[in-house]
């Protein structure tokens, strides 16, 4: 059966564009507005608009309206769980690297005990 989390699928979706990316890592380091954004990508002000919404549905980034600008925030809640999801598997990979190292060693010190 295949595991649904729609949520994840939304996050994962937005982050696999490299603007998308590069957008949230400006607004990781400070809250800016949509002109702020637009200004720093050779894209139409309309695209730009485009990809904040994918990351606004994907909840990775809050907008809040302040006078006529829209200020564009990151949320980090969302990464959060996307960072523990992921964090299951990286414990499993860890375990089985573990573990591979342990025999490699164990039959590298029999190779050697054997010559």
């Amino acid at each position: 059966m295949v595991e649904r989390l729609s949520h994840l699928d939304a996050v994962f979706g937005s982050l696999s564009d490299p603007t998308r990316r590069d957008i949230l890592k400006r607004v990781s380091r400070k809250s800016m507005t949509v002109g702020e954004i637009a200004t720093q990508y050779p894209l139409t002000f309309a695209a730009i608009a485009k990809h904040l919404n994918v990351l606004h549905r994907a909840k990775l980034i809050s907008k809040e309206r302040r006078g006529r600008e829209q200020v564009v925030s990151i949320a980090p809640d969302t990464l959060l769980a996307a960072s523990r999801y992921l964090e299951t598997y990286q414990q499993l990979w860890e375990h089985r690297l573990d573990s591979l190292a342990r025999f490699l060693k164990t039959t590298s010190t029999n190779s050697k005990g054997s010559r």
